[in-house]
């Protein structure tokens, strides 16, 4: 994958400089590597998470401390993978006659104050629908490399391409969808929706690597996004956590269906062709 030609978006915020105090730190309760992924990669609902955190901030105004500078060359690194997703879903969304709105996505460390709530790092890389933006802490690509496995710079493309495809459905309409769903829905009833909802973007985000053009992919990053996909499936990361699988509790999908799900959008570039929601067999 190559960047020098991709010039950066203008739609990236810098929040390092200061970490808002008190509230809740969404990641306590189920581990940090566990959490980040589940959570993070890709996405999930934050607003499930999140919802807690609003509660115990009573409203009260956020102190805010000063975060340690991190290196630059990553939030360079996302706002040119960000930017090449600003041009390759605005050209989507004109071909079936709409109009792209472009996400903000923010940088942080440790923690952030987002319209979903107040979260850390624990909770990874992710999408909040109530403010459209995508949140990340860079030091997340650490974990992914020397904890799960999931190195290499298109894994690390492949979570903001993820996060970006959440963005979709919901100017799509597909998350209010799902919402809605849940208050209607038992636990493992809606863990199946959003499972669905989980491979959708998996889906999206492989539309946009077939299109991406500028980046020259080659079969190396495939390589590389398959094996992120495998690393962070629902099965995987039961057994690595808890030595079993528990079907009934995921939330993503398994490996080998986030792999199909990215490798069809791969192939196919089309976003009609990503109904996971109606398709029989996952």
């Amino acid at each position: 994958m190559r960047l020098d030609e991709i010039e950066e978006s203008s739609n990236v915020e810098d929040r390092r400089g200061s970490i808002p105090r008190g509230g809740m730190v969404a990641g306590g309760g189920i581990g940090g590597v566990v959490l980040a992924i589940i959570v993070a990669l890709l996405g999930g609902d934050p607003q499930q998470v999140l919802d807690a955190s609003k509660t115990m901030q009573g409203g009260a105004p956020q102190s805010r401390e000063q975060a340690q500078p991190i290196d630059d060359e990553a939030k360079r690194f996302v706002s040119k993978v960000l930017k090449e997703t600003e041009d390759v879903w605005t050209e989507i969304f004109r071909e079936n006659g709409m109009t792209y709105q472009k996400p903000k996505l923010v940088v942080f460390a440790e923690r952030v104050e987002t319209g979903c709530g107040i979260a850390d790092s624990g909770v990874g890389p992710f999408y909040c629908p109530a403010d459209n933006q995508v949140y990340i802490d860079p030091t997340f690509y650490e974990t992914m490399e020397k904890q799960l496995g999931a190195g290499g710079d298109f894994a690390q493309a492949y979570v903001v391409a993820h996060e970006v495809g959440h963005h979709v459905q919901n100017l799509l309409g597909t998350s209010d969808k799902v919402n809605a769903a849940r208050r209607r829905l038992s636990e493992t009833e809606f863990n199946k929706l959003s499972v669905r909802m989980e491979l959708q973007a998996d889906f999206y985000a492989g539309v946009w690597a077939k299109r991406a053009g500028k980046l020259k992919i080659d079969r190396g990053d495939i390589e590389e996004a398959m094996n992120a996909a495998t690393q962070i499936g629902d099965d995987t990361l039961q057994k690595r956590g808890q030595g079993y699988v528990e079907p009934e509790k995921f939330t993503h999908g398994t490996a080998a269906q986030r792999v199909n799900w990215f490798m069809k959008g791969f192939k196919s570039g089309d976003i009609r062709d990503g109904d996971t929601f109606n398709a029989r067999n996952l």
